[in-house]
């Protein structure tokens, strides 16, 4: 979850900083580190079939969610931001468009591509749905490594999400600036990438809809109370090694005259505080905070 202070803090910054409501945010990036990319994650609803060939498989994939607010940040901090329907469609009518499906936002690891034509192997076509930015590539290379790498990883669920680069062609802050809406973007030359995590807060709806039930004495199912158990192991889990690794750290107490024992001290210390800042700072990001009980898990307002 956003720290309100802090969106608000940066809103504060960013209204007095920019100078028309519809400059594009400086230093856009989806985490907190300046040398985080620009990107947009989203839940992917990724679908892998056969082709017409045995060597061939069909790919199918959602690149973005439309209308679903997500955390960024620019140079004065967070902000949501928002792409609206339809932001796509000028740039997907470019008859010249050039965007790969690659992995990981790598440009080296591509499988399919706009710039293959229709029918061909690798041929990648994109088009905007009521959801969000459609991805679908009918032919990749059964025999290419990067498509045998990441079906397998597809078909059983352990990736399940993609992102998409691109830049912004016009938006707008909203009058507060604590929010940024994307009227138009521009695809060309970017990527739709298949990634190992996605950071739209559209993930977090399931256990979103398990809190409605729990709140509203709504009866759970099973799997409502899998995730729960699943997400409280995690949590659990996180807070208690930071503690007791920072309590271990905190017990170092070296000789004075061991400088090579105190400069190791003080760079794991170090690495520790970085570790834990990550750590939470992943756990805001997905809405929650850390719990060791289902009682604090239920009262967390997500």
């Amino acid at each position: 979850m956003i720290d309100e202070d802090e969106l608000r803090e940066a809103a504060a910054a960013r209204s007095k900083a920019v100078a028309a409501r519809a400059d594009r945010p400086k230093q856009r990036r989806c985490a907190e580190a300046a040398t985080s990319r620009g990107v947009m994650r989203a839940k992917a609803k990724v679908e892998i079939r056969a082709a017409s060939s045995s060597s061939e498989l069909g790919f199918t994939g959602l690149a973005s969610a439309y209308e679903s607010p997500y955390v960024m940040y620019d140079f004065f901090g967070p902000y949501t931001e928002i792409v609206s329907q339809g932001a796509g469609a000028q740039s997907l009518a470019n008859p010249d468009l050039d965007v790969p499906l690659v992995l990981q936002h790598d440009s080296l690891r591509r499988i399919a591509s706009t710039t293959i034509p229709a029918g061909e192997v690798g041929a990648l076509s994109l088009s905007e749905t009521g959801e969000g930015l459609q991805v679908d590539a009918p032919k990749l290379d059964a025999g290419d490594a990067d498509v045998s790498y990441i079906v397998p990883k597809l078909q059983s669920g352990l990736i399940n999400e993609m992102s998409f680069m691109f830049m912004i062609t016009s938006g707008q802050w909203s009058p507060d600036y604590e929010e940024f809406r994307i009227n138009s973007y521009d695809i060309d030359r970017g990527d739709v990438s298949i990634v190992g995590y996605g950071a739209n807060p559209a993930t977090t709806a399931a256990l979103r809809s398990v809190m409605d039930k729990l709140k509203t004495g709504r009866a759970l199912e099973q799997g409502d109370v899998q995730l729960i158990a699943d997400g409280l192991d995690w949590l659990a889990g996180v807070d208690q090694v930071v503690d007791e690794a920072r309590r271990a750290l905190d017990t170092i107490k070296p000789d004075a005259g061991d400088a090579d024992m105190q400069q190791l001290a003080e760079l794991s210390l170090e690495a520790l505080r970085r570790a834990e800042r990550g750590i939470r700072y992943e756990l805001r990001r997905r809405k929650l905070e850390p719990a060791r009980t289902l009682h604090d898990l239920i009262e967390l307002d997500i």
